[in-house]
């Protein structure tokens, strides 16, 4: 991560702060302690719209909610630039569902399209 890539988000619970920042050159949201990278949310982006792919927490930081930190700053990016949400990501679509404050993100399917 470059100094050039600004934080998403920033929890302070801890004496180490877990960041998130968006690499846009790489398409994905990167979640990191202390300068490491713990894992990423990779995406697409479209005309008004951001695609999420995939999501993944490095098996060793599995379980600490850093999964959960990670979706709700990334939902709440994408609404603060006004995009919608194509959620292709199990884990993502999971926590759309679970947290309907983020339901009005998602892009509707057109009747006739599957």
């Amino acid at each position: 991560m470059s100094a050039s890539d600004p934080p998403v988000g920033r929890d302070t619970s801890s004496d180490d702060a877990v960041e998130i920042r968006d690499r846009p050159p790489e398409g994905r949201y990167i979640i990191s302690l202390g300068g490491q990278p713990l894992g990423f949310s990779q995406y697409t982006l479209g005309s008004g719209e951001i695609t999420f792919i995939h999501t993944q927490i490095d098996r060793e930081f599995e379980g600490r909610g850093l999964g959960l930190r990670l979706a709700g700053a990334v939902l709440d990016d994408a609404r603060a630039r006004g995009l919608r949400v194509r959620p292709q990501c199990p884990f993502i679509a999971s926590y759309i569902k679970a947290h309907p404050a983020y339901r009005d993100l998602v892009v509707r399917r057109s009747p006739g399209r599957s």
